[in-house]
C-alpha cells in the first residue's frame, strides 16, 4: 500500500514545479506592471531586477507555509491516508485553476486559491468522515475545520479591495496635486522629500515583509553576538529593565525554535522589541537619511530618483511575492513528503496514524527554496501568459485612451453614473481658488505635446510618479497587514492601488471610463470565482480519490496533464495566429502620401481575410460544417473589432495630420467607410449562413451549392488580383479591376434569376430560398463596396 503513496509524493513533488510556473505567470502582475508601464527603465533591466529580487525572495524565504499544515485545518484530526487526499486534490485543482486565469490573461490571487482549496478538500474529507461515525453530526464540522481562520481571509479579502483601492486614489491624488505632471521641473528639494517618503516605505516593506522571521536574519544575531555578547546582554537588560528575565525565559522556551542558544536568543528577542518599539523612530530617522540621499542622488550624480525609487520598488515586491507567496507553492508537497516520512517511520496504517505531527513548525529545506526560486526566474523570463496578465493591469490603468479589453456593462455603466452626479455635487461646494489649483497641477498639456512624436509603443501607459506610488503604497499596506497578522493578497493589494491611482489621476475620463470599470469588475468577479471555484473543485476531486484511491489519483492526473497541455498548445496556437495574422494598423502618418502607402498595407490585409473568410463561408456551408461556420463568425468579429478601433482613432489620426495632409482625413473616413461596409456584408453573410446550418434546416440543393462556387471563384480571383494590386504598389491595374464590376453583377443577376425559376417550378424548401437570395443580394453589395473601395484609393492616388 505504501507505493500509492510513493507515487503521490513523486506526483505532488511534479505538480508544485507545474504550479511555481503557472503561478509565476499569474502573479508576475504584482511587480512588473508599474516599472514596465511607466517605462522608466528597459524591459530588460525590469527583468533583471525582478529576476534578483525572486531569488533573494527564495532564498530568504521564511520557510514553509503554515496554512498548508494547520491555517485552514486541524491536522490531529486527520489520518496520514486522507492528508494524502487533501494535498493532492489540492495541488491538481491549483494548477487547472490558475492556468486557466493566465489563458485568459487576468491576474488573481495565488494565495487566495489554495487556500480554499485546502478548505474545500478538507470540508469533503471531514464530511465524510461525518457521514461514516455515527457517532458524529455536521455540527462537528467546526473540530476538523479552522472556521475562524478562513472567516478572516474572506473578511481580509473584501477589506483589502476597499482600502487597497482608496488609499491608492487619495495618495495618488495629493502626490499629483503636489507634484503635477511636470514634476522633472519641480524644485529638486521637492523630488528629495517623495524620495525620502517613497524609499523610507518601501525598504521598511523589504524589512517587514520580505526577510522578517527568516533564517538569515539569525546571522545577523550570530555577527552582533560575535562581536560583543557582553555588552549586548548589558544593553538588553538596561533596555528592557525588569521584562529582561521574562525575555530569558521566553529564548529559552523557544531555543529549539531560534536554532541558537539561549542568550543569542536574548538577544535576537531584544532586537525584535527594540524595533517592534521603536518603529515611529526607526521610519522618522530612515525617512531623514534617505531624503538627504535623494536630495545628493539628484543633485551630485543627476539622476531621476523617480526611477530610482521604480527599481527599488520593483525589487521589493519581486522579493516579498517570492518570499511570502510563491512559497505556497512547494507548502503543500513539502507538507505532503514530510507527512509521509512521519508515517513511514512510525510503523503505523495510514488509516490509523493522526496527522498531529503536522501542528509543529518545520522550516523548508534551503536547497529546495533554491531550485523553486530558479524555477521562478526561468518562467518570468520565458512565459507569454505572464505577460498577458502583466498587459490587462496596464490596459485598465492606463492614462488617456487606449485600446480597451473589456465591453461595457450595465453594472459598469451604473457606477460611472452615480460618480458622476457624486463628482458633480462636490465640485459645486469646492472654492473656485482651489479647483483653478487643480486643474492647473492636473494639466497633461505638456505631456501631451512630448508624446506626440513619439510612436504608440513608446508612449508609457503612465508617467513615473504614479508608477512611485503604486509601489510605494502597495508596500505600506502589505507592511501593515503583516506586522499585524491580517491575512491578506499581494495580488488584491496591488492590483486595486494601480486601480485607484489611475482614477485618481483622471486615466478613466468619460471616453474610457464605463469599459475600464467593467474591466476592474471582471477582475474582482473573476477573484471571488477563484474561491468559489476552488473550494468546489477540490471537495470534488477529493470526494472522487477517496472513493478509490489508487485509480482515481491516476486518472485525475492524467486528466489534468491532458487538459493542461491542451491549454498550453491552443495558447501557443492562438498566439501564433494572431502573429501571422496581418492585423489593421492605425495610421501614425502625418502626410497624405504616409497615409496613403499605410492604407494600401491595410486594404492588402483586410482583402486577403476577407477572402478567406468568404471562401471558407460559402464552402463550409456546401459541406454543411457547423464548426466552420463558427469560425467563419468568430474571424468576422475579429475583423469588425479592428475596424472599429480604426473608427475610434480618427480623431487621434486627424490631430496628428500635418497642415498641408488635412485632405488626407477625407480619404481615411471613406477607406473606413468603405472597409465597414465590407464587413458588414460578410459579417451578414457568415450569420445566415451559420443560423441556416445551426437550425437543422434542408441542405442547398446542388445545383444552388453549383451556382454559388462559381461565384465564390469569381469573387476569390477579384480579391487575389487586389491584394497582389495592393502588394506590388501595382496602382495602374485597379481601373481593369474596377471595370469588371459589371461583370460580376451579371452573373450574381443571372444566379437570381435562375433561382426564381426553380423557385416556381422545382424549388420545394422556402428557407432554402431565402438563405439563396440573402447570399446573393448581399454578394452584390459586397462588391459594391468593395468596388468603391478600389475607386476612392485609384482617385486619391492620382
Amino acid at each position: 500500500m505504501s507505493d500509492i503513496y510513493v507515487f503521490m509524493i513523486i506526483a505532488l513533488a511534479l505538480l508544485a514545479i507545474a504550479d511555481l510556473i503557472v503561478g509565476v505567470s499569474n502573479d508576475a502582475v504584482n511587480f512588473l506592471n508599474s516599472a514596465i508601464g511607466s517605462k522608466a527603465i528597459s524591459f530588460r533591466t525590469i527583468m533583471i531586477v525582478a529576476s534578483i529580487g525572486i531569488a533573494a525572495g527564495a532564498i530568504f524565504s521564511s520557510g514553509l507555509m503554515e496554512v498548508a499544515r494547520k491555517g485552514i485545518f486541524v491536522p490531529g484530526e486527520f489520518y496520514f491516508d486522507e492528508i494524502m487526499i487533501i494535498f493532492m486534490a489540492v495541488m491538481i485543482t491549483d494548477i487547472l485553476l490558475l492556468d486557466f486565469f493566465n489563458t485568459l490573461g487576468m491576474p488573481t490571487s495565488t494565495t487566495v486559491s489554495i487556500v480554499f482549496e485546502l478548505l474545500g478538500a478538507a470540508v469533503c474529507v471531514a464530511l465524510l468522515k461525518i457521514f461514516a461515525d455515527t457517532d458524529l453530526s455536521i455540527s462537528d464540522l467546526g473540530h476538523f475545520i479552522n472556521t475562524k481562520k478562513a472567516g478572516e481571509i474572506i473578511a481580509g479579502i473584501l477589506l483589502s479591495v476597499v482600502v487597497a483601492f482608496s488609499i491608492g486614489a487619495l495618495v495618488q491624488y495629493i502626490s499629483r496635486l503636489l507634484l503635477s505632471f511636470n514634476f522633472d521641473k519641480k524644485a529638486k528639494w521637492v523630488g528629495a522629500l517623495f524620495g525620502g517618503v517613497a524609499l523610507t516605505a518601501i525598504l521598511y516593506f523589504i524589512f517587514i515583509k520580505g526577510i522578517k522571521g527568516t533564517n538569515y536574519a539569525k546571522s545577523i544575531v550570530d555577527i552582533l553576538y560575535e562581536g560583543g555578547p557582553e555588552g549586548l546582554l548589558n544593553w538588553a537588560n538596561t533596555y528592557f529593565g525588569t521584562a529582561y528575565e521574562s525575555i530569558k525565559e521566553l529564548a529559552n522556551a523557544k531555543k529549539d525554535i531560534l536554532k541558537i542558544d539561549v542568550e543569542k536568543g536574548v538577544v535576537a528577542l531584544t532586537l525584535r522589541g527594540f524595533l517592534e518599539t521603536n518603529v515611529f523612530l526607526i521610519v522618522v530617522a530612515g525617512f531623514a537619511l534617505l531624503s538627504l540621499i535623494s536630495f545628493l542622488i539628484i543633485t551630485v550624480f543627476k539622476t531621476n530618483i523617480y526611477r530610482i525609487i521604480i527599481i527599488v520598488g520593483t525589487f521589493a515586491l519581486a522579493l516579498a511575492f517570492a518570499g511570502n507567496d510563491l512559497v505556497n507553492f512547494i507548502g503543500v508537497p513539502i507538507a505532503a513528503w514530510q507527512s509521509y516520512e512521519a508515517w513511514s517511520a512510525s510503523g503505523v496504517s495510514a488509516d490509523a496514524f493522526a496527522m498531529g505531527v503536522l501542528a509543529s513548525k518545520v522550516a523548508t529545506p534551503t536547497y529546495l527554496l533554491l531550485i523553486a526560486g530558479l524555477i521562478m526566474v526561468l518562467t518570468l523570463w520565458f512565459s507569454a501568459k505572464a505577460r498577458n496578465v502583466v498587459k490587462t493591469s496596464i490596459d485598465l490603468s492606463r492614462q488617456g485612451e487606449g485600446d480597451e479589453k473589456f465591453r461595457s456593462n450595465f453594472l459598469s455603466r451604473e457606477i460611472v453614473r452615480l460618480t458622476i452626479l457624486v463628482s458633480e455635487s462636490i465640485s459645486s461646494i469646492t472654492p473656485n481658488s482651489f479647483k483653478k489649483i487643480s486643474e492647473k497641477q492636473f494639466s497633461e498639456e505638456e505631456v501631451v505635446a512630448k508624446h506626440a512624436y513619439m510612436k504608440k509603443e513608446d508612449i508609457p501607459a503612465f508617467d513615473m510618479v504614479r508608477a512611485a506610488v503604486n509601489l510605494m503604497v502597495a508596500g505600506i499596506l502589505i507592511s501593515i497587514a503583516t506586522s499585524m497578522k491580517l491575512p491578506l493578497s499581494t495580488t488584491y493589494v496591488t492590483f486595486m492601488v494601480a486601480m485607484g491611482t489611475s482614477l485618481a489621476d483622471r486615466a478613466w475620463g468619460s471616453e474610457s471610463a464605463v469599459y475600464r470599470v467593467a474591466g476592474v469588475i471582471n477582475v474582482i468577479g473573476g477573484w471571488f470565482f477563484t474561491a468559489i471555484s476552488a473550494f468546489l473543485a477540490a471537495a470534488l476531486i477529493a470526494f472522487l480519490i477517496h472513493f478509490d484511491q489508487p485509480i482515481m489519483t491516476g486518472v485525475l492526473l492524467l486528466v489534468a496533464i491532458l487538459l493542461l497541455v491542451r491549454s498550453t498548445l491552443r495558447y501557443r496556437k492562438k498566439a501564433k495566429a494572431d502573429r501571422a495574422e496581418d492585423r489593421l494598423k492605425k495610421s501614425e502618418s502625418s502626410s497624405i502620401q504616409g497615409v496613403i502607402e499605410e492604407s494600401a498595407d491595410n486594404i492588402k490585409s483586410f482583402i486577403s481575410r476577407g477572402n478567406k473568410i468568404y471562401a471558407t463561408t460559402i464552402d463550409s456551408l456546401a459541406k454543411y460544417d457547423l464548426s466552420s461556420l463558427k469560425r467563419s463568425r468568430k474571424g468576422i468579429a475579429k475583423l469588425e473589432t479592428e475596424v472599429e478601433e480604426l473608427r475610434n482613432s480618427i480623431f487621434y489620426f486627424i490631430k496628428n495630420l500635418e497642415e498641408s495632409s488635412v485632405g488626407a482625413s477625407n480619404f481615411y473616413i471613406s477607406v473606413l467607410g468603405y472597409l465597414e461596409d465590407i464587413t458588414q456584408s460578410l459579417e451578414y453573410i457568415a450569420k445566415v449562413s451559420h443560423k441556416h446550418v445551426n437550425n437543422n434546416h434542408k441542405r442547398l440543393r446542388f445545383n444552388q451549392i453549383k451556382d454559388l462556387k462559381e461565384i465564390e471563384d469569381q469573387m476569390k480571383d477579384l480579391f487575389v488580383n487586389i491584394k497582389t494590386v495592393f502588394d506590388q504598389r501595382e496602382f495602374n491595374n485597379l481601373n481593369g479591376i474596377i471595370e469588371e464590376k459589371q461583370e460580376l453583377f451579371t452573373l450574381v443577376t443571372d444566379k437570381i434569376t435562375k433561382q426564381v425559376e426553380r423557385t416556381r417550378t422545382e424549388e420545394s424548401s422556402p428557407k432554402n430560398t431565402t438563405l439563396y437570395f440573402s447570399l446573393l443580394t448581399e454578394t452584390k453589395d459586397l462588391i459594391t463596396a468593395t468596388m468603391n473601395l478600389l475607386t476612392t484609393y485609384r482617385d486619391h492616388q492620382d
